[in-house]
């Protein structure tokens, strides 16, 4: 039996930024990463949308080649932890190993939500998730296939461009009326779906999909309500589940909605388990209930946020959550987080291929969108993380120098106080 002094069960995008916060934080003792995947921690945003198109596939390693080279962290790679017993302060793996922690960090990340109707292992049916699923699909699209994408949130509509892009005919499917709609103001939805439909893809809202069923010749038929639909290529986008079942099992805190419990320090119900990314749930500033942020931002936060609780330094000033992702040829980014009860305001014309949006309550900016327009959104970012009440006539002038005026309202704060 080994006993490393910090054991990392994931070995995705937080597992790795954790391990180099823990190094660039002093910590000499080891460090061991146990992942399923048989490749080094890697960045998953490009599979959905470079590692589709781009005529060689980017580099997406976390961390640079000389960080592994040092030795100082032992990664156990192709290997699955079955077993996490608290008591013994132990993960049992699949093989049988029995790996020993002082203190142990969950950054297990989450699963594609799947349909029992679309299984996994069908030649035909695609779930993004990996980077084998990225490659696999990329082969599929060089065929200029027919395209049928369950799901119209982020990933789906950015693998929808993509495809559109390699030649393919595509279809997506949305259970609701518009697309993002819990997260895009209406008008910013309504851009985005204009311009999916000009790029050519059809888009089905509220359709419901009775089953799918494989035909002769390789190709798949979707019997939905308005008619069936043959394609050659179903890909499934309906959201991730968190694998929170190793903490489960082990009876650490699981959140009501799904995801290992965690407190401000990314620590689980048990204070030699910490636990961060995509596999965890926390109460956040200004929401009722913890809740699961999937982002690239958060992965990181979190994980850096956990090697400092487990160094007993300060833990790193909450970041405002920020998320962005390409549509086609734009971009776009949020931060801070949607909420039914706000009321936005627009500066710009999406028509133009530049908007920004502050949803706000009370005049206080709590959810910023930016089409083509993140230098604004930063610009303006300390409204957001201060929470600063404003008067928003000023932002919808055109001649309006937003870095300035930000400037000028958090000028103004400090001198009330």
């Amino acid at each position: 039996m080994t006993s490393p002094d910090v054991l990392i069960v994931g070995a995705g995008q937080a597992a790795a930024v954790a391990a180099r916060a823990l190094r660039e934080g002093g910590f000499r003792g080891g460090i061991t990463m146990v992942g399923r995947e048989r490749h080094k921690p890697y960045e998953r945003p490009p599979l959905s949308k470079a590692v589709l198109v781009a005529a060689e596939e980017p580099r997406l390693d976390v961390l640079p080649q000389e960080v592994w080279a040092l030795g100082d962290i032992d990664l156990l790679n192709g290997s699955d932890a079955v077993d996490l017993d608290v008591a013994k302060r132990q993960i049992r793996l699949a093989s049988g190993q029995v790996l020993a922690y002082d203190m142990c960090l969950l950054a297990t990340g989450g699963e594609p939500n799947a349909l029992a109707s679309a299984p996994a292992g069908h030649p035909h049916v695609h779930y993004m998730r990996t980077l084998e699923d990225a490659r696999r699909l990329r082969v599929a699209l060089h065929g200029k296939p027919q395209v049928a994408i369950l799901g119209g949130g982020f990933l789906g509509l950015e693998i929808a461009h993509a495809a559109m892009f390699m030649g393919a005919s595509v279809t997506v499917f949305e259970r609701a009326t518009s697309l993002l709609d819990r997260f895009l103001p209406p008008d910013a939805s309504m851009w985005l779906e204009s311009g999916l439909r000009e790029a050519g893809a059809r888009l089905l809202f509220g359709a419901s999909l009775g089953g799918i069923h494989s035909l002769p010749g390789g190709r798949i038929r979707l019997a939905t309500d308005t008619g069936d639909l043959d394609v050659d290529e179903v890909v499934v986008a309906i959201g991730l589940s968190p694998n929170d079942s190793l903490a489960r099992d082990a009876g650490l805190a699981i959140a009501a909605g799904g995801g290992v419990l965690v407190d401000a320090l990314c620590r689980t119900s048990d204070e030699r388990v910490f636990a961060c990314g995509d596999c965890t749930s926390q109460q956040r500033p200004g929401q009722a209930a913890p809740m699961r942020l999937e982002s690239w931002q958060n992965a990181n936060d979190q994980a850096r946020t956990a090697a400092a609780a487990m160094l007993g330094v300060p833990i790193p000033v909450p970041a405002v959550p920020w998320f962005w992702t390409d549509q086609g040829k734009h971009n776009i980014q949020m931060l801070g987080l949607p909420a039914l009860d706000l009321d936005y305001l627009r500066r710009g014309d999406p028509g133009s291929g530049k908007a920004l949006w502050i949803g706000h309550r009370g005049g206080v900016p709590l959810h910023g969108v930016a089409l083509n327009a993140g230098a604004d959104l930063r610009a303006i970012r300390p409204l957001f993380e201060k929470r600063l009440p404003v008067q928003l006539d000023d932002f919808l002038l055109d001649a309006t120098n937003l870095r300035a005026w930000a400037r000028q309202i958090q000028a103004g704060a400090a001198a009330i106080v």
